[in-house]
């Protein structure tokens, strides 16, 4: 096992795809279906990594980027933002929330896992 990486996102088939592909690469994963939710548990498992979707139910993506940015104890844990917001100035806004990273939905199953172990370097 490679560790644990905490899902904060509310769209059941995108939670069903990221988990399948991360846990095909060795990495459990925990699931959150909204922001305080997902803050909550990131306090309590301390992952390697916690993937944010921006638009969320009741507290949006940069909310909770704020909110995990705020806890000493996951300062260095790096969040990626995973998003189908891809207007101009939406990654230096994720960026600026807090996020490490970021990276476009619809998400592709054969770079996806690579792509998010840059940030675990």
């Amino acid at each position: 096992m490679k560790g644990k990486i905490l899902l904060i996102e509310d769209n059941e088939q995108n939670r069903y795809l990221t988990t399948f592909l991360l846990k095909k690469h060795g990495y459990s994963v925990i699931e959150a279906a909204d922001g305080p939710l997902g803050v909550e548990l990131a306090g309590q498992v301390l992952p390697l990594l916690i993937l944010l979707d921006i638009q969320l139910p009741t507290m949006d993506g940069y909310a909770v980027a704020g909110a995990l940015r705020k806890n000493p104890a996951l300062d260095h844990i790096p969040i990626v933002a995973v998003t189908s917001y891809a207007m101009a100035g939406d990654r230096e806004k994720a960026i600026a929330a807090g996020c490490n990273g970021y990276i476009e939905k619809p998400i592709n199953p054969v770079t996806f896992v690579a792509q998010l172990e840059q940030y675990l370097q």
